[in-house]
């Protein structure tokens, strides 16, 4: 199979300082260009994890730039060419002058890059393997470092301030910062870690909203109480796909599919990656609350990465593939589940019509007997600080003083994209525009009742079932996407086949890619964490490699041919 003409440049893998050739650009169809790789590589959504001049002054414990190696030690990915070359793809600036601060796009958790035989190809909008607990963790250290040094601030502070600074002010900022950032990481990041390629985003997303943005400005709006244990790591999703699913989230909570629907989606991952997000009560305001004045995210640039995201193509099989084995392959994939196909849950159909340019793929929301352990943090209730008594009219029901940590980050989202798109005055919506004009306002907002919606922070499960319903994708470019089941349990597709009391008890993760069992390999010279897994008698550790036993009794000849064909879509 040909690669792309402009598929080549050299780097250096992040792992382990170990030399790779060079990179391949794996090709993802003619509308993903060079210039939207770019883009999507650098494109600011308002993330803001700190300010940048303090993250180039920061140190590590041997005194080296904590920004050394671009944070390639973590696994993020080089981007030759940049002006800003300390900074990894999917990290990026937002703001001016001292208020410049780095943050993170979608990019730094999407983009993939694998190593075969020593070269590196590069998967754009694939599950990134990457370390995040390992960054925060060391993020978070070497801040508390810093404060508890007092030469070490003083030359932080030169770097920073320059020689004529407010050292006083600056001290007082670094350690609210800490000790809102410390408060985070102390009570969500769980032993055993995530481990490179996986993250518990649902609980940092719910963690990060309830625990430190609602809560009393005079308490720096933390609410300790409403952060728990992010304990149900799951595997990076890929893109290409992933705006044409008519559902989405691993449990399939939220419709999708149109522009609004995918903002909302992109909106919520703001808030728990390093958004700045402070809603506050104001009588008068649209519907009683400002979601707007303290929000970092830029709504422009999430508007443009679902663009974007709608371009990029599932990546093709860059090396030669058997077509009389591809062939056979097919023909299992289209078989019935009960013979060992795949189709009935994973084929390309057509999805509910949310836009009037696009059509989606159907997605079912399916129990396979995998690992519970997501659903049951949907259901975790918080303290609703600044945003009790909130509503949503027709929406949304008022939240109490307690509440769903789903329903709150609903109506986080929700009231926000209402009162960024129609930026009413102080009056408000109602008071100004009268019953019948909010009834037709809040009609071109009807779509948004699929984004979080209420009812769904459960299981998707009727009341009394056990297990866990997950969506199934379509599965074009499946073979990128490796470690696989929602929870990064099981390294490849070929173990996948494997029944599920014989698959590995444990892997090490990492950029080295088998080709033929079509996954992670089993030597890797990079990051030596081992990733361990339970069997089906712990089906809610999280890490549970039980379930999706479809396949596992095929004759080996079968699997082969399956493979293959799993490798050409």
């Amino acid at each position: 199979m040909k690669l792309r003409a402009l598929a080549t440049m050299v780097l250096l893998s992040g792992f382990g300082g170990a030399a790779a050739a060079q990179t391949v650009f794996v090709d993802q169809g003619d509308d993903w260009t060079p210039a939207l790789r770019d883009a999507f590589y650098t494109q600011d959504q308002g993330s803001r994890i700190m300010p940048l001049a303090w993250m180039r002054a920061l140190r590590l414990p041997d005194g080296a730039p904590f920004l050394q190696d671009a944070l390639a030690r973590y696994g993020y990915l080089p981007m030759p060419g940049r002006l800003d070359d300390d900074l990894p793809v999917g990290f990026t600036t937002n703001g001016r002058g001292a208020d410049m601060a780095v943050g993170m796009t979608c990019a730094a958790c999407h983009t993939r890059e694998i190593e075969v035989n020593g070269t590196a190809y590069r998967v754009d909008g694939g599950p990134a393997m990457v370390d995040f607990q390992a960054f925060l963790a060391d993020l978070d250290a070497a801040v508390l470092a810093l404060l508890d040094d007092a030469a070490a601030f003083d030359a932080f502070a030169a770097e920073v301030a320059g020689p004529d600074g407010d050292t006083a002010a600056l001290r007082e900022a670094v350690e609210t910062w800490s000790l809102r950032f410390h408060t985070l990481m102390a009570r969500s990041l769980p032993d055993p870690a995530w481990g490179p390629g996986r993250l518990d985003a649902v609980s940092m997303i719910f963690n990060r909203l309830a625990g430190l943005d609602i809560g009393p400005e005079t308490e720096d709006y933390l609410i300790p109480d409403n952060i728990a244990l992010a304990d149900a790591p799951t595997r990076y999703p890929f893109l290409w796909n992933a705006a044409r699913q008519d559902r989405t989230q691993w449990p399939g909570f939220a419709e999708n599919g149109n522009d609004l629907l995918g903002l909302a989606r992109n909106l919520g991952e703001v808030y728990g990656v390093f958004g700045e997000f402070h809603p506050a009560t104001k009588p008068g305001l649209v519907f009683g609350h400002d979601y707007i004045s303290r929000n970092s995210a830029n709504f422009d640039g999430l508007r443009a990465l679902e663009d974007w995201v709608w371009e990029i193509g599932a990546p093709r099989w860059p090396w030669a593939l058997d077509r009389e084995l591809v062939r056979q392959g097919q023909a299992v994939f289209n078989r019935p589940v009960a013979a060992g196909g795949c189709v009935a849950c994973h084929g390309k159909r057509r999805g509910e019509r949310r836009a009037l340019f696009h059509s989606t793929y159907a997605t079912p929301i399916l129990d396979v007997g995998t690992d519970t352990r997501e659903c049951a943090i949907l259901g975790r209730r918080v303290q609703t600080g600044v945003l009790e008594g909130a509503r949503i009219p027709l929406l949304r029901d008022e939240l109490g003083a307690e509440a769903p940590a789903f329903e709150v980050l609903g109506v986080a989202v929700i009231g926000a994209i209402i009162q960024q798109a129609t930026s009413f005055g102080p009056a408000g919506l109602g008071q100004e525009a009268g019953g019948a004009d909010q009834a037709d306002f809040m009609a071109q907002f009807d779509d948004l009742r699929g984004a979080f919606p209420m009812g769904a922070a459960g299981t998707g499960l009727e009341s009394g079932e056990t297990g866990c319903k997950y969506a199934a994708r379509v599965l074009e470019g499946i073979w990128a996407a490796a470690p696989y089941l929602h929870n990064g349990s099981v390294p490849s597709l070929r173990e996948l086949l494997t029944p599920p009391e014989e698959r590995l008890a444990a892997y090490t993760p990492g950029p080295v890619y088998d080709i033929e069992a079509v996954g992670i390999a089993t030597d890797q010279p990079g990051f030596g964490q081992v990733i361990e897994t339970t069997g089906c008698a712990a089906l809610d550790s999280g890490n549970s490699r039980c379930g999706h036993p479809y396949g596992t009794t095929l004759p080996e000849a079968e699997k082969r041919a399956l493979l293959e064909y799993l490798k050409s879509i």
